[in-house]
């Protein structure tokens, strides 16, 4: 796992490579994984990426395996667990923002069918892939992410501003950031 060359932001910690090489870029199709991303990236604003990996599985137990009929009806009680709960990141206004996520969601999917057809159609259901030769040309934010942010804040989704957007676009494969160097380039151009 650690000859191969990859995109210089995991470093050499085995969990972030093993993200890198198995997760992040490929393309996610499904509900809910989607729905698991989009709450693991609205946490992570303001924080690094391998908190909440090094949390995930801790995530996955206190939102019931990201659920997200089942998080769309926690109450006052459930909230007042999770902010006892060590194993994740204790933000009440994210831990509220993600019950409400959870009921924006399922609106999205009642409209269109599968939140999939919906986050998808931005990038007409294929990966939009970039080509960047250098971690410091990929950037935080793009037009699309801030069209993405918007739609998803009219909706009534809450922590999705464009850069957490961008983030979950690059985690969902929605965009694909790997470098020119990177193994796990799509297309070596």
């Amino acid at each position: 796992m650690t000859d191969k060359i990859r995109c210089a932001w995991c470093g050499s910690d085995p969990l972030y490579m093993e993200y890198h090489d198995v997760e992040w870029g490929t393309p996610v199709y499904e509900d809910q994984k989607l729905f698991e991303f989009l709450i693991l990236e609205t946490f992570q604003a303001g924080l690094s990426w391998i908190t909440i990996l090094r949390k995930r599985e801790n995530f996955r137990k206190a939102f019931d395996s990201f659920d997200y009929n089942k998080v769309s009806q926690y109450k006052e009680e459930k909230i007042g667990e999770l902010m006892m709960d060590a194993g994740i990141i204790r933000h009440a206004a994210k831990i509220k923002a993600t019950i409400a996520n959870a009921a924006a969601f399922m609106e999205v999917q009642k409209e269109f069918g599968s939140f999939s057809k919906y986050i998808w159609n931005f990038t007409t259901g294929k990966p939009i892939v970039n080509s960047w030769k250098t971690l410091t040309e990929v950037p935080a934010t793009t037009p699309l992410s801030d069209q993405i942010s918007r739609d998803l804040k009219h909706r009534g989704f809450k922590f999705v501003g464009s850069t957490v957007m961008c983030a979950y676009m690059q985690a969902t494969g929605m965009v694909d950031d790997h470098v020119a160097y990177c193994w796990k380039r799509t297309s070596k151009s």
